[in-house]
């Protein structure tokens, strides 16, 4: 997948980046602290890549972390949905996880959220685990986790899906 006419997908190495970087974080998950899996992960730590439109703004970024023989797809948004920077973000990251040599590519999502299951299935990603009960845990680290996510649905527990990488 490629990006949108006019849209650069690249690799970010902090300095310039960093600031806008920061800032959408903060409006995407409400700072630069993520919890997944009973872990407080600071984004700022993680290799990015981000989305920038034709305009030059930040517009979407992937961040992600190596652990054995896969990548861990910590963040994922876009600040606009279904223009394509999310899929090309994801395919992006498949390729540098090729390039590394790694065999697969996993993530959690909530199990309210209904729209990025339908975008990661959609993309091969399939639903290998469920933890009951793992935002309720999350949430006490980061008490700003809502109770009620989208579609009215509580928000309790992480999905966790795997990409398999085929070597080439």
């Amino acid at each position: 997948m490629h990006p949108p006419a006019g849209w650069q997908i690249r690799q970010s190495f902090g300095g310039d980046d960093r600031e806008a970087l920061d800032a959408f974080h903060q409006s995407v998950w409400g700072g630069p602290i993520v919890v997944a899996h009973d872990e407080a992960i600071d984004l700022r730590t993680l290799p990015a890549l981000v989305a920038l439109g034709p305009d030059g703004k930040l517009a979407g970024a992937l961040t992600w972390r190596v652990g054995g023989d896969a990548f861990e797809v910590v963040s994922l948004a876009a600040a606009v949905s279904d223009n394509g920077v999310g899929s090309a973000l994801l395919a992006a990251v498949v390729t540098e996880a090729k390039a590394a040599g790694v065999r697969r590519i996993w993530l959690v999502t909530t199990n309210d959220n209904l729209r990025a299951l339908r975008f990661y299935q959609r993309r091969g990603l399939r639903i290998v685990s469920v933890d009951p009960g793992a935002v309720d845990r999350a949430r006490r680290m980061k008490p700003s986790i809502p109770a009620v996510g989208d579609n009215g649905i509580p928000i309790h527990d992480e999905l966790r899906l795997e990409l398999a990488i085929e070597s080439h």
